[in-house]
């Protein structure tokens, strides 16, 4: 009890306040009269002096509350309230001056001493409120230790609100002691008493010099780029980096919170701003109706399934080969795992019967086909398997669908499927050939989306570099200059949803990546992120069989159809029947499936290429 006493924050009734405010018009009013009179009582009228002073104290009062200054309407010893205050002031000393004149002869008191009271109560005034408020930060940060001392790059509005919400929040972990900004104009210029001591190039020394072991990043306007620079300074330097996110509304109603200030995230190596496609508007189709997922237990179906039962589907079906994939799945949407919900269900997309089972007994209005294999050197070394599931299985699929009736079929494709120099790429590839196929067959919607890389999905870059970054190296990357389009699985899940609405019969829509990022980029700032100030070697292994340098969106011969969005571009798909690659079907030799796999995706009988060997 004691503790929490102790702990709480210095409170400061309001209403003590504006009586403090009221008594100050008594006391300078009469301290204003008496120096007119050079301090002789004799001359003073006190009875004319008390009847001014109560007309200050009740006329400023009223006028406080009516402007809210009492109500709470301003945030205690702001600019704003100071403005208020000097306002109200203003006001009752105007008053003063007609209830001065408007008095017999002689005055109630010299004219000049109400204007030196006005004066007087601006001062006492603000420095009640300023002392309150000083002794309020003091007495938070003696009772609340922090665990770090905080550099603030940002001397703005943002930067401002930071600093006095890591001073005054009790949940801060951070003492701010210095500002940093690029601007030169506001070198020695003090934010919530901090001094900017600097540019971004004075990081380091600024962290030496203040002890600081945090920065925090308060420019929520600044590029990816710009930020990503400064926390590569900041953690060379060894300093952990936190960020507001870019979000303008968060800081022009001056709310920023201490949980408003993150760490590092996924998203902000992708060095460009993170994509909303708007799903709120469009994802109306899916509220009501039957939704099925394959692949619902994997990294995007798992965001998709989660994201699509926020719109209030009738129904939504998981349906995977992964027992515990799906246990994990309904412990993370229901709180339970007890794997007897009528919406788990256990398939694989090879077994043709069990899917037009499914699709049969549970006849699903939309469909998004996330299953598939993924990885490119695995599927490199098994070519039967890719084709298995991510050809065959894509097929069965659409022919569930076809023959279930679906309305909407979405197959989840990669950018790899773009001018394929892979087995991944490949089978990929005949996968959005073969959706456009069948949706030449029906009346209903069977399109494509095609995407880069996720963040932070299973078996991707990013839980691998993080495992080698806590082992203490190497970083293994194929090639210095190898590069990648990325995307958050957040951005990947809205854009497949977006896709069930906009997209159009056998095209595939693809999402405006920005600028690839190079590998060796993204294990250098990663590794400064999780451990700054220590080196992490790198290791250049040489490009794998079937894998680019660089990836494309689209191939060359690919000509956009439309943009159906600011950010989304639609592109024609080649068919591809069922008869076409049934050539596939019944192949184990790898070596020949690699071969017919290519003549089908080509169209011209040659070996399966192989990138150039690059020299590292």
């Amino acid at each position: 009890m004691l503790k929490r006493k102790i702990d709480a924050p210095l409170r400061i009734p309001v209403f003590l306040v504006a009586a403090a405010d009221a008594v100050f018009w008594v006391t300078v009013l009469t301290i204003a009269v008496f120096a007119r009179h050079a301090f002789v009582w004799d001359r003073v009228n006190i009875a004319s002096l008390l009847v001014l002073g109560l007309v200050a104290a009740v006329t400023h009062l009223s006028v406080g509350y009516a402007s809210g200054m009492y109500l709470g309407r301003f945030r205690f010893a702001s600019f704003e309230e100071t403005g208020a205050f000097v306002g109200v002031v203003a006001v009752t000393t105007g008053v003063l001056v007609v209830v001065n004149l408007a008095a017999a002869q002689p005055n109630l008191v010299p004219s000049s001493a109400v204007f030196a009271a006005a004066a007087y109560q601006v001062v006492l005034g603000l420095g009640l409120r300023y002392t309150l408020r000083l002794l309020r930060q003091v007495r938070r940060l003696s009772h609340h230790p922090r665990e770090h001392r905080g550099l603030i790059f940002g001397a703005g509005d943002a930067g401002s609100q930071v600093a006095r919400v890591l001073m005054e929040a009790p949940g801060s972990d951070v003492q701010p002691v210095a500002v940093l900004d690029d601007d030169i104009t506001k070198d020695r210029l003090e934010v919530q008493g901090l001094r900017v001591v600097g540019t971004r190039a004075s990081i380091a020394e600024a962290a030496r010099r203040f002890r600081a072991d945090m920065l925090i990043v308060a420019i929520p306007s600044a590029s990816p780029s710009d930020v990503n620079e400064v926390a590569e300074i900041a953690q060379k330097a060894g300093l952990l980096v936190r960020i507001l996110p870019p979000v303008a509304d968060v800081l022009t109603e001056g709310n920023v919170r201490v949980g408003d200030i993150r760490d590092f995230a996924l998203a902000d190596f992708l060095g460009r701003p993170e994509v909303e496609t708007d799903v709120e508007s469009i994802a109306g189709y899916l509220k009501g109706k039957r939704v099925l997922v394959t692949g619902a237990g994997g990294s995007i179906g798992s965001v998709l399934t989660r994201m699509i039962a926020k719109y209030e589907p009738s129904e939504l079906m998981m349906l995977d080969r992964d027992e515990t994939a799906l246990h994990s799945l309904q412990l993370e949407l229901e709180g339970r795992a007890l794997l007897d919900s009528p919406n788990l269900v256990l398939a694989d997309i090879r077994d043709l019967d069990a899917l037009r089972r499914v699709f049969s007994e549970r006849r699903p209005d939309v469909v998004f086909h996330a299953a598939a294999l993924k990885h490119l050197t695995m599927l490199e070394r098994f070519p039967v398997e890719a084709v298995k599931t991510n050809v065959f299985g894509t097929r069965n699929v659409l022919q569930a669908a076809l023959e279930a009736g679906v309305d909407r079929v979405v197959n989840v494709s990669t950018d790899k499927a773009a001018d394929p120099t892979s087995m991944l790429g490949a089978s990929k590839r005949l996968a959005e050939m073969v959706t456009a196929s069948y949706a030449a067959r029906n009346a209903k919607v069977f399109m494509s989306v095609r995407f880069g890389n996720v963040l932070g999905s299973r078996g991707s870059v990013i839980p691998t570099l993080r495992k080698q970054i806590e082992e203490g190296g190497p970083l293994t990357i194929t090639h210095p200059e190898v590069t990648r389009y990325f995307m958050t699985i957040e951005e990947a899940a809205q854009l497949v949803i977006q896709a069930g609405s906009i997209g159009r019969d056998g095209e595939v829509l693809v999402l405006d990546m920005g600028t690839p990022v190079r590998i060796v980029d993204l294990a250098r700032q990663l590794a400064l992120e999780m451990r700054p100030g220590v080196e992490i070697p790198m290791e250049f292994t040489g490009l794998r069989p079937g894998e680019k340098l660089h990836e494309v969106l689209s191939a060359p011969a690919e000509e956009p159809l439309r943009r159906p969005h600011p950010l989304i571009t639609s592109y024609p798909v080649e068919p591809m029947g069922s008869d076409e690659i049934a050539v596939l079907s019944g192949i184990s030799d790898p070596d020949l499936m690699r071969e017919l796999t290519w003549k089908l995706v080509t169209g011209a009988a040659f070996e399966a290429p192989v990138p150039a060997t690059v020299e590292i």
